[in-house]
Parts: C-alpha cells; sequence; structure tokens
C-alpha cells in the first residue's frame, strides 16, 4: 500500500494529496465543499481522525499503567489521530484496583510505610508523565495546542481556594511537563484559583462546567488572567486551557423530570411540550455556549491577546457517553463536531465512534432549534438552574466519594502487595492444554484480538452482524456516570411501603434478577423480591399465593416486548391486581423494563404503569445482566448498586485492550474455554459454585449454551451436578469452581482440590463476597465472546431459540382457533405414564429380551444411547420445587456414575431460554429425556382461550419437536396429575434400566 508521511502521520497517498488540494483550494473556490469532501476520505481510514478535519480533537477519558506501557496510547495517537487523555480519581482507583499494573510500587517496602495520599501521587504522577512524554511529538506539532495530559486536584478542595491553589502549584512543579493540564472543578472558589493559576502560566482544565453563565465567568478568569502574563510581558503561547463542559448528565436530569411530569398526567399541550424536549436540552445548551464562546473569543479585548501568541480556551465536551438506551450511542459525540472544540471521550464510546460514528460540522446546526429548547424548557417549568446547581453538587461530591475509594484501594493494594483482581483466578491444565491456551493468547495478542474485540470488529467471529450487539462493553461506565438515577430508584423501593416484588420475565430478563435474589436474599427495609419465569399452572399460583397483591410491585420485564411468557403473566395479574385495587390504581403497581419502542412498552403506557426503564437495543439478551434488566431489580430489593457497580468496573479495566493479554481475565479465561473445546474436545463445562452463590451458574449456564451452542458446535455448561469422585468423569470435562471467600464449603474444597490431582483441568475463581458479582458477569461476557471466536461462531444470536418461540405462537394459536392442541398418539403406555418420540427414534428403541415393552426396557435401550463425549439431559416441564429437584438430582447422578457421562437438569420452560439453544444447535452428542405431566389444576389467561397449562404444554411440544427435527435422541415422558408419584416410578424405571 502506498502511504506518505503528512503533518507527522502516516496517510494514504490519496488522501495526503486530498488534503493538500483542500488547503490550497480552500482560499479560492470555497472551503466547506472540499473541507466536506476532505472528511469523507478521513472517515474512510478513519472516522476518529475525521474529526480533526472539522477542527475537533479527541481525548480519550482513561488513563493507566499498561495503557502506555503495552504501547497502547501510542498506536491510538499514531492510528487514530488521539490529541490528549484525561484523568480522574474514578479512573485511577479503578486500575489500581483492577490490575496488577502497580505491583512494583506497592512491592517495596516504603509503600506499607507511606500514607495511602502520597502513595497515590506516587502512582499517578508517573503516569502522568510517562503519557505527557508519548504525547510531546502531538503538543510540539500542533505547536501547543494538543497533547496534554490532565491530572486533578484533590476533589476534597473543591470549596477551598487556597487548598486548590497550593496544591495545584505543588502538582505542577512535581510532574514537570508543559503539556500537563491541572483538572479545577468550576465551583464558587474554583473560579478565583483559576484566573489566578492561568496568572502564574499554570494550564488549567476546568471541569464540572453545566451552564452558560458559569462557563463565561471561567471565560472571564482565563481572559484576565492571560492579561495579567501580558502586562508583565510573559509568553502568552505556552498558557493553555479547556472548560470541560458536562452533557449527558444534563439530559439524565432533564429526562428525569419530563418523566415525573409525564407520569402526573399532565394536559395535552404541556405532555407534548414536555416530550418534545426529551433528549433535547444538553445538546442545545452546547450549541448554545459554543455560540457564545465564539463571542467571547472575538473582538478587540481578544484579538489583542491573540496578536501576542494566546490560543483560545477551547470548549471540551465531557461525560459524553450517552446515558439513555433510546438514544444512539455516540450522539454526544455526532452532535457536538465543531472548530476549536476537544471531545474527550471514555472508551466503549471511544471505540463506538471508531465502529460506526458519523462525522459532520454539527454544532453550528440548527442554532434556532436550540434557542427554542431552552425556550421551551422555561415555558414547561423547568429550571435548568436548579438542574445544574443540583449536578454541580453532585459532581463534586461523586468526585470526592471517588476519590475515597481511590485512597482506601491504594492502602488496601499497599497491604496486599499489589497483587489486584486478575491474580484471583488461577487454572490448573494438564500440559498440552497449558500450552496450546498460551499460544492462543500469543496469537491473540499479535494480532490485537482484544483491541478488536473492543474495536466491535465482526470479523473477529463470523463478520455478520456482531458489531451491533457490543453496547455491553460500557455499560458499567454509563451506569456508573448517572448513578444517582439508581439510587433513587433505590430510596424509592424504601419508602415506596411495597412488601413484595413480583418480577416476571424469561431468560436474560429474568435470570440476573434471579442470581441477585438468591445471594442477597431479603434485604431489611426493602421489600423481598420472587421471580417468576414459568408457565407451570403450580408456579403461576404459587407465586401468587406468596405475596400481597395489594401491596406487590410487579416488573414485566422483556427486551423484545414480543415473548409470549412476560405478556400473559402481565395479562394475568393484572386482572388480579385490578380485582383487588380497581383499574385506576392498578398501573401504579406495575413497572416495565424493555428496549425502546417494544410492544411491553406501548402496553405500559395504555395502562399507566408507574415507571418505565429502558434496555439497550444494541445488548442482547443474555448479556443485559449490568444494564437496567438486571440493576433495576437489584436496586428495588436493596443492593447498594454503587457499590456493585464499583466493583464491576474494576473488572471491566483490567478487560481493556492495554492489559497485557495473558493478564487478562476476561481472556484468558475464554481462551481455556474455547481452546478446551476446540482442541482437546473437553466441552462439557462443569460448574461448581459456593454455596452462597449457588444460583450464579444458572445464569453461567445461559450464557455459556445460549452464546456458543450453534452451528454444531459449542460449550454445554453443566450445572447443580453434584461433585463425584474423579473416576466418574471422561475426558469431556473441564471444571469451573467459583468460590466465595466469605462463605466457603470445605466440602467442595476437597472435591476440587481431588479432582486437580487426579489430572482433571480446573480453574478457580475466587470471589470475596458477593458484590463480586458483577466482576463475574462481565469477565463471562469477555469470556464467552473470546471463546467463540476461537469456536467460530456468532456468540450473540440465538437462532434455535427463535425457532422454538415461532413454533409455540404457532400452537396456541391454533388452540385459540380450534380450542385443542393436535392429538398425540404414545409408543408406550404402562405404570401410569405415556411415552412419546417420532418413528425414527422409536426405531431406535427395541424392545430388549431380557424387559420387552415396558417402561424399564424402552428406558434401557434409550440410555443404551449414550456413548462416551455424549451428556445426559432432563428437561423437565412441571413445577420448579424442592421436592421436585431432589428427585430429578438423584436420576442425573444415578445416570453420570454409571455411564461416566455429564448430565444436564432443566426446568421447563425456563431453560428453553438457555441451555434450550445448546440442545438444539450445538454438537449433536446429548440424549435427552423430556418430562411432561397433567396440570392437577389449570390456570386461565386473561383475554385468551387458552390457559398457562396450554402454554405450557405448547412450549414443550415445540420444544420436542425441534430436537427431533435436528436428529436429536429424543424421548418424551408423560407424567400424570400426580407429579411426585410419577417422578418416584420414573427414577425407580431408570435405576433398574442402568443395571447391567
Amino acid at each position: 500500500m502506498n502511504v506518505l508521511v503528512l503533518g507527522g502521520r502516516v496517510v494514504g497517498v490519496e488522501l495526503a494529496r486530498e488534503l493538500i488540494r483542500a488547503f490550497v483550494n480552500a482560499n479560492f473556490t470555497g472551503e466547506g465543499r472540499h473541507l466536506r469532501r476532505l472528511a469523507k476520505m478521513t472517515a474512510l481510514e478513519s472516522r476518529l481522525r475525521a474529526l480533526q478535519v472539522y477542527g475537533q480533537s479527541v481525548w480519550l477519558d482513561y488513563i493507566r499503567r499498561s495503557l502506555i506501557t503495552s504501547g497502547e496510547l501510542r498506536r491510538l495517537i499514531d492510528e487514530d489521530g488521539l490529541r490528549g487523555v484525561t484523568s480522574n480519581p474514578a479512573i485511577f482507583e479503578k486500575a489500581v484496583a483492577g490490575s496488577a499494573d502497580y505491583r512494583e510500587v506497592f512491592e517495596t517496602p516504603e509503600a506499607r510505610a507511606t500514607d495511602a495520599k502520597t502513595l497515590y501521587e506516587k502512582i499517578a504522577v508517573r503516569d502522568i508523565q510517562d503519557a505527557a512524554d508519548v504525547l510531546r511529538p502531538v503538543y510540539e506539532e500542533t505547536l501547543m495546542r494538543d497533547g496534554y495530559v490532565s491530572l486533578e486536584v484533590s476533589p476534597f478542595l473543591a470549596h477551598d481556594t487556597a487548598g486548590t491553589l497550593d496544591e495545584a502549584r505543588r502538582l505542577w512543579q512535581t510532574v514537570g511537563r508543559d503539556n500537563l493540564m491541572i483538572k479545577i472543578p468550576a465551583t464558587a472558589e474554583g473560579i478565583p484559583a483559576i484566573h489566578q493559576l492561568i496568572s502564574e502560566g499554570i494550564n488549567v482544565n476546568v471541569t464540572l462546567l453545566f451552564t452558560q453563565e458559569v462557563y463565561e465567568q471561567v471565560a472571564e478568569a482565563y481572559l484576565s488572567g492571560l492579561e495579567k502574563i501580558a502586562a508583565r510581558g510573559g509568553d502568552l503561547k505556552r498558557v493553555a486551557s479547556v472548560a470541560s463542559f458536562f452533557i449527558s448528565r444534563i439530559d439524565t436530569a432533564v429526562d428525569a423530570l419530563i418523566a415525573a411530569r409525564l407520569q402526573a398526567t399532565p394536559q395535552a399541550r404541556e405532555e407534548k411540550l414536555l416530550r418534545s424536549l426529551t433528549g433535547k436540552v444538553a445538546i442545545a445548551n452546547a450549541r448554545l455556549t459554543y455560540q457564545r464562546y465564539r463571542e467571547l473569543f472575538g473582538g478587540p479585548r481578544w484579538d489583542a491577546l491573540a496578536g501576542q501568541g494566546a490560543q483560545t480556551q477551547r470548549l471540551l465536551w465531557a461525560s459524553t457517553g450517552t446515558k439513555n438506551p433510546a438514544y444512539r450511542d455516540v450522539a454526544y459525540v455526532e452532535e457536538l463536531i465543531g472548530p476549536d472544540t476537544v471531545n474527550t471521550i471514555p472508551p466503549a464510546t471511544y471505540e463506538a465512534f471508531r465502529d460506526h460514528g458519523r462525522p459532520r460540522a454539527s454544532l453550528t446546526e440548527d442554532i434556532e432549534s436550540a434557542y427554542d429548547a431552552m425556550k421551551a424548557l422555561t415555558e414547561a417549568g423547568i429550571s435548568l438552574k436548579e438542574v445544574t446547581d443540583t449536578l454541580l453538587a453532585e459532581g463534586v461530591q461523586l468526585f470526592s466519594d471517588a476519590f475515597e475509594k481511590l485512597l482506601a484501594a491504594v492502602k488496601k493494594q499497599g497491604r496486599e502487595a499489589g497483587k489486584g483482581k486478575i491474580n484471583r483466578m488461577a487454572h490448573h491444565l494438564p500440559l498440552p492444554i497449558s500450552a496450546a491456551v498460551k499460544d492462543a493468547l500469543t496469537e491473540w495478542g499479535a494480532q490485537g484480538k482484544v483491541r478488536r474485540l473492543w474495536g466491535r470488529d465482526a470479523s473477529l467471529w463470523t463478520g455478520k452482524d456482531e458489531a451491533r450487539w457490543l453496547g455491553w462493553l460500557g455499560i458499567t461506565n454509563d451506569q456508573l456516570a448517572h448513578i444517582q438515577r439508581l439510587t433513587r430508584v433505590t430510596e424509592l423501593a424504601r419508602s415506596s411501603g411495597f412488601s413484595h416484588v413480583l418480577l416476571l420475565g424469561m431468560g436474560g430478563s429474568s435470570l440476573c434478577p434471579e442470581v441477585m435474589k438468591q445471594t442477597f436474599g431479603t434485604i431489611s427495609g426493602f421489600p423481598e423480591l420472587y421471580v417468576l419465569d414459568s408457565t407451570d399452572p403450580a408456579q403461576v399460583k404459587a407465586f401468587e399465593n406468596k405475596v400481597d397483591l395489594k401491596n406487590t410491585l410487579f416488573i414485566v420485564s422483556s427486551k423484545s416486548g414480543s415473548t409470549l411468557e412476560p405478556n400473559i403473566f402481565k395479562q394475568y395479574f393484572f386482572d388480579r391486581v385490578t380485582q383487588v385495587v380497581g383499574l385506576k390504581e392498578a398501573g401504579r403497581r406495575f413497572i416495565a423494563i424493555t428496549d425502546p419502542g417494544s410492544r411491553i412498552q406501548h402496553i405500559a403506557e395504555d395502562d399507566d404503569f408507574r415507571h418505565i426503564f429502558f434496555g439497550w437495543t444494541n445488548i442482547g439478551g443474555r448479556y443485559s445482566a449490568l444494564s437496567d434488566f438486571g440493576l433495576v431489580p437489584a436496586a428495588i430489593m436493596g443492593v447498594d448498586v454503587t457499590k456493585f457497580l464499583d466493583r464491576t468496573e474494576e473488572m471491566v479495566c483490567a478487560c481493556m485492550p492495554s492489559v497485557p493479554v495473558e493478564e487478562n481475565p476476561g481472556v484468558t479465561l475464554g481462551a481455556i474455554l474455547g481452546v478446551a473445546a476446540k482442541k482437546f474436545g473437553r466441552n462439557k463445562v462443569t460448574i461448581i459454585t459456593s454455596p452462597g452463590i449457588y444460583d450464579l451458574g444458572a445464569w453461567l449456564e445461559q450464557m455459556l449454551a445460549g452464546s456458543t451452542g450453534k452451528d454444531g458446535k459449542g460449550l454445554i455448561p453443566v450445572e447443580r451436578e453434584a461433585p463425584g469422585k474423579p473416576d466418574v468423569y471422561s475426558s469431556d470435562r473441564l471444571f469451573i469452581y467459583l468460590r466465595l471467600g466469605s462463605a466457603p464449603d470445605t466440602a467442595q474444597d476437597g472435591s476440587v482440590a481431588v479432582l486437580e490431582q487426579a489430572g482433571h483441568p480446573v480453574v478457580r475463581i475466587a470471589l470475596d463476597d458477593p458484590y463480586d458479582l458483577g466482576e463475574e458477569f462481565f469477565r463471562w461476557e469477555i469470556a464467552t465472546a473470546v471463546a467463540g471466536s476461537i469456536l467460530g461462531i456468532h456468540p450473540f444470536d440465538q437462532p434455535d431459540v427463535e425457532a422454538s418461540k415461532i413454533a409455540t405462537r404457532k400452537l396456541t394459536a391454533e388452540y385459540e382457533r380450534k380450542g385443542a392442541l393436535p392429538q398425540e398418539i404414545p409408543i408406550f403406555t404402562g405404570e401410569g405414564i405415556n411415552l412419546y418420540t417420532d418413528e425414527k427414534n422409536a426405531a431406535a428403541l427395541p424392545p430388549v429380551v431380557k424387559d420387552p415393552c415396558t417402561l424399564t426396557g424402552y428406558l434401557r435401550a434409550h440410555l443404551n444411547r449414550l456413548n462416551t463425549g455424549d451428556y445426559f439431559a432432563l428437561l423437565a416441564y412441571i413445577e420448579m420445587n424442592k421436592e421436585h429437584e431432589q428427585q430429578l438430582q438423584a436420576m442425573r447422578t444415578c445416570v453420570r456414575d454409571a455411564r461416566r457421562v455429564a448430565t444436564c437438569l432443566g426446568f421447563g420452560p425456563r431453560f428453553l431460554h438457555s441451555t434450550g439453544q445448546a440442545f438444539k444447535g450445538g454438537p449433536n452428542t446429548g440424549v435427552f429425556l423430556q418430562i411432561t405431566c397433567d396440570d392437577a389444576a389449570d390456570v386461565p389467561v386473561p383475554g385468551q382461550k387458552y390457559t398457562f397449562g396450554v402454554v405450557k404444554a405448547a412450549q414443550a411440544r415445540s420444544d420436542f419437536q425441534a430436537l427431533l427435527e435436528r436428529n436429536r435422541r429424543a424421548l418424551r415422558v408423560h407424567l400424570g396429575a400426580d407429579v411426585s408419584a410419577g417422578l418416584a416410578t420414573l427414577q425407580k424405571a431408570i435405576a433398574a434400566a442402568l443395571l447391567s
């Protein structure tokens, strides 16, 4: 490829020629047309680079040691045209707590004798210095316009002018780099400090700006500071400043006020006015502030300073990650592109814009609409000043809280010699597997695959639409940036008076809340959370009997909004609640969590639900645990979501591209999973969890099976299979032991140790306490994406799950028309049990001389189909309760020990949305025994002819038919209405069938 070095960077020849033409011809034929053409060509090379054509510099809102030492920062400068870096206490806290980057600092004898703040500054100063050195060429090439690294004074000094000045001067001297900016908040006490520091020639990044009025004060501080330098004959060229104007937080706050007003059933005109303002205020505010910037840095006063070499104090757009899933994820970059501006972008948004950003000169578009929006805001009775005053106070508090956490993390790491999170996963693998994993990690590092993953490069998988489904990479940063939204949910739950919360969902919408409930239990002062994810009539009634309908909050949770189960759950419970409190009050006891524009959203609006929370359309159901689907229920039940997300973000930082690949916990786990399955046939991932986090296995089961089980490939998760002796396991197993340090199980510890000693591959993951669950959610999301790449599949779709859903809809529609499901003919009837399968499977179950045409005989023939490397799955469409589970667990253990095969147990229909994908789309190594029953008592679905029992039967039939269509070895056992007695008969028959 022909290239040319131009302006200190390598560009394609055609792009270089066009750059030259643009600048030569701009003076003669109209600048706009040439720059637009130039921008289009630049965008082909890099969307991020294209922003430079419009006069905007991109800075990265992220720093850590490995970003610098790995060469990642240099790569971002060379390839993307990165022009600067900003830091803050929250970023440093995650870097310190979530990595081993600073181990050599913490391992020194002095570390334990040094106070936390001094130790932090030692870490921070070195990182800032080194980053500044990497950016020095940018600083020189741009004539001191870019190439800066920002370092914040202690947030504890936000209201202390003298303290701010002393610390800013000290940090400036200590770092000793001309391309440093000291970050100071735009508080009433901070602005005088800004003025003084500028007058002393110290570069300042003014942070926490929200209003045009305060911005004018900041600009005045800068201008008057420059005038002081000029008055004494100083060099104005060497002074730089940016004014960091926060964007998305304004929309989050205003949108919340609008939502509250809309809940109060406004008049039609007011409602229209309020809806017209949603998502409009932040951008309008920024665009009008930019107009003021152009005025302030123009005219005689500025001309006098510019004549002496002064540079403008550019507006810097901060908080530009989109926090509302209804908005485009790069909206706050795309809508604020213009000359003499900076956008400091968090990593996930940075990668998103690189993937699908649309550069254009947007900052000066439709300014009249910006004025109209601000006028409408006043007309609506919403005070922007009150909003921004609150945001400033909250911002200072958030930064102070982050600084406290940072110091605590430094202190903790000092005690632990900087081990960091990544050392809490250990693996004991046979030598061939270990060597192959090492080779895979080397390849991932050499080919930049971690960067490609974060960059949403679909070619890492199948090259289809994978890039559409990676919004989960940035969700924790988005949630933390606007954590007040979730903490308000917690406070409302505390004061609501509800005694119970019943979540109505399936799969990705229900499993994370279930894990939270089973792990954290009932938290004092908050409603008790229950999760219903079964159409079994007995289970529906059991949950109805657990709650007080009058004092229960119902959460209807469905991403697509079209999933059958949440819709009929809503129909049923909305009808029941209406009978108790009346139609007018019923809606106030329901909230919805769904994707924007879904059927559930329209239903929620029509029925006047208390609130609607939105998911992200670029996050699939399995990957939505850290979005509102997981965190809103967690907040309602009283989980400290701030603490939960803080812990999670440590894992996010530990999995970023800048981390050496062999130290990346998510990538390392994914490499083990993928390599062990692909090269060694160890695709039965056996999950062992401490009792305190036992339900995490159900979430992991869905993540692995639903993501990888397709195209005849995949991982088969084996969850809640009782540990056995080493000799009952074949060579197709990989064991994962998730150990809860705060409540370990010594028997499990012993069992796992024995497995290791016997040579089985074991991965150990340590969790300190339940609040580490979020870390595991993210680690396993990364790991699954990596394993999917190694296996060569699309880890974000679920084609076979959708096929079963379609078949179920057809059957329920047929029932609505005919009043009955199609008739079935059993292949065997006896002992109160019917057996069903298709002709092909029936032909494979010949009568055995020892017990011809008996239940035991058919089961013996079916179980004899199990071969080495196969697995046995019990698929039970019955009520999920303790008694039934104990009976089924006994059956699976019996099969495992007799045949040395992996076993799975799933309750229907919930497993359809998890392991159901792998059973149908994964490797054809399963032998399936589906269990259905007659329902002792059915439950009607309001407004439909079909009942919950009919729906469950339709789901079971659709599931079974899908297995048969994919040539699976499947047999269906239909019990009578006495399920426990039927299970006892089945258990006895299986035990007899396994006897040689």
